[in-house]
């Protein structure tokens, strides 16, 4: 029976490993390891790349999140209005600085933070808006700029899944006051590791960052605030700006892929598929989730099949046990809640070949036909 695994990220660096161990060789062979020439020449790549004024690399995706927090100065008894439906990352930055979360309902469609329920969360307390770029796609930042603006909020784009999209014509994570983006090996923009990325436009930002990063420090002992030892690697550094020539061209094959998942798939009563935005790569495809009511059948049957698949996300952060204390319940945010028992992902990444999408697409419609049982 074919294996097919969910995302498969040893292929992506063996297709650049050579190019990796030189780079690997070279920074040894220079023997600086921490906040050295990689470092450098990456964020000046990188903010290239996005069209940003200013990039600051730090250790990971949840800090490049809290030393936003940090550097727009939120903390204890400020209020930050998100999604209950990612990664428990991006909640948890938000209690990690003293600040409270406050949870509302996603679009039914992108799964992403509605819009248009942000005002009626608004209160004297709330200090910004983090909405996450979920799977890949783009959420509607005009209409949340429009309200962040009216209310004199900051925007922190959680972007750690959507590195290479855009909103109209910008990158996303540049749009908003402050952008996040994660390099854990399976995102789209990743290295063998952990890493992160805090972009802005604003250099008062990026120097706190900068300073928060290290220690709170911009001189050799001499520290302003307590702050972290939160630094990309050389190492990482190197492999980022290797991969940061390829991000193009994975992101083209992602969107391909879910182009061709679409073709294969539309009109099948078992499953939905996410929604195709424009073509204007507002949607990366980090992840291609599509949704079905007896979702632990399908999965079962695709692993009968050899096929992995993924649960994202299986309980919303506003029903979590650490967040019991803020008082919500089941029912409060249905859409999200209802989208944690149907959504699954499914293979797709840009070293997925032809062959084995076809044998998912036939597995799926074996699944529609009743074949499975």
């Amino acid at each position: 029976m074919r294996q097919i695994s969910f995302l498969q990220v040893d292929r992506q660096f063996q297709s650049i490993k050579n190019e990796v161990m030189i780079a690997i060789a070279d920074v040894i062979d220079r023997g600086q390891f921490i906040l050295g020439k990689e470092v450098e020449e990456f964020e000046k790549e990188v903010a290239d790349y996005l069209k940003v004024n200013y990039a600051v690399s730090v250790a990971n995706g949840t800090d490049a999140l809290v030393l936003a927090l940090r550097a727009l100065n939120i903390g204890s008894g400020d209020e930050v209005i998100t999604t209950p439906f990612t990664f428990f990352a991006t909640a948890e930055a938000i209690s990690r600085v003293g600040a409270t979360p406050i949870f509302i309902d996603i679009d039914e469609d992108t799964l992403n933070l509605d819009p248009f329920l942000i005002e009626k969360h608004i209160t004297s307390k709330t200090k910004a808006i983090l909405p996450v770029h979920l799977f890949g796609q783009s959420c509607d930042l005009k209409k949340i700029g429009t309200i962040a603006k009216k209310y004199n909020l900051y925007v922190i784009e959680d972007a750690c899944q959507a590195f290479g999209a855009s909103y109209e014509d910008k990158k996303i994570g540049t749009i908003g006051d402050i952008g996040c983006f994660s390099f854990f090996p399976t995102k789209n923009f990743s290295t063998i590791g952990d890493g992160g990325l805090v972009v802005s436009n604003n250099p008062t930002i990026a120097q706190k960052i900068k300073k928060l990063r290290h220690h709170g420090s911009t001189k050799k002992y001499f520290h302003d605030e307590v702050g972290y030892n939160s630094r990309l690697d050389e190492l990482h550094a190197a492999i980022l700006r290797i991969c940061l020539k390829k991000i193009d061209s994975w992101n083209n094959k992602r969107i391909e892929l879910a182009h061709s998942y679409e073709d294969h798939l539309k009109g099948l009563n078992t499953i939905k598929l996410p929604l195709q935005k424009d073509t204007v790569k507002s949607h990366v495809y980090h992840l291609y989730c599509v949704e079905c009511y007896n979702r632990n059948e399908l999965m079962q049957y695709l692993g009968t099949c050899g096929i992995a698949s993924g649960i994202y996300y299986p309980l919303p952060l506003h029903l979590q046990e650490v967040y019991r204390g803020l008082g919500y319940k089941k029912g409060d945010l249905p859409i999200a809640e209802s989208k944690a028992d149907r959504v699954l992902a499914i293979p797709l990444h840009p070293f997925l070949s032809n062959e084995e999408q076809l044998y998912i697409v036939k597995a799926l419609q074996k699944f529609k036909d009743g074949e499975s049982q």
